[in-house]
């Protein structure tokens, strides 16, 4: 429950047992009354030890949540939501994405949208993610789905990735991230490259289409 909270010595006394009955004795005899009574002291003073280190554990946790790597919470600048299965096969519609396409998904989670789109669409993907214990999922994934010679998931940061090869892009980054990446995309992708962002936008830019698919927002741009 909720720790004690006391306003005097003397209420900390008489609650780890040093003055249970001083409050009934007359006042020229409660000095007499403080006398300890060890098996109480010894207990309360443990449940209150057990509250203070609990408490120290919690604060901690709140402070230093870390990824599966160690790193601090707040390094995640994308955290990992996966993508509904419904929602992949309407990105991959929405690119028109086909057999001679590569598909690059920056962020790529558990890796389904590559997956998806080797498995369904006859495509090349590569999955892109920081995470690993992220990335060794989805490479699982990729043989246990039978693509696994057609899908290529990678670790690596998104600002330094080669993204030449792509045919198309995949994002579910978040707005800030988009738009920090966009300058990258316009630099290292070939004129006529596809870019569907799920639910954020790239601020600054308008999409060329904005479809809505299963309650969110799918946002598409060509590189020109």
């Amino acid at each position: 429950g909720n720790g004690a909270e006391f306003s005097s010595g003397r209420q900390f006394a008489a609650w780890i047992g040093l003055a249970p009955c001083a409050a009934l004795l007359p006042a020229g005899n409660r000095k007499h009354a403080m006398l300890p009574q060890p098996a109480l002291i010894i207990r309360r003073l443990a449940l209150m030890l057990a509250w203070l280190l609990a408490a120290s554990a919690s604060a901690q946790a709140q402070t230093n949540l870390v990824d599966s790597e160690g790193r601090p919470a707040g390094a995640m600048e994308a955290p990992y939501i996966t993508t509904p299965e419904a929602v992949v096969k309407a990105m991959l519609d929405l690119a028109g994405v086909g057999p001679k396409d590569v598909v690059f998904d920056l962020g790529c989670g558990d890796g389904r949208i590559v997956i998806t789109a080797a498995r369904d669409r006859g495509a090349r993907g590569v999955g892109v993610e920081i995470d690993y214990d992220l990335v060794d999922r989805a490479r699982v994934a990729a043989r246990q789905a039978g693509v696994a010679d057609r899908v290529r998931i990678v670790r690596g940061d998104l600002f330094e990735l080669d993204l030449r090869e792509a045919t198309v892009v995949m994002l579910y980054l978040g707005e800030d991230l988009n738009t920090r990446l966009w300058p990258k995309l316009r630099r290292d992708l070939k004129p006529g490259t596809r870019v569907v962002s799920h639910r954020f936008i790239i601020r600054g830019v308008p999409p060329e289409r904005t479809v809505e698919a299963h309650g969110v927002q799918l946002h598409f741009w060509k590189i020109p």
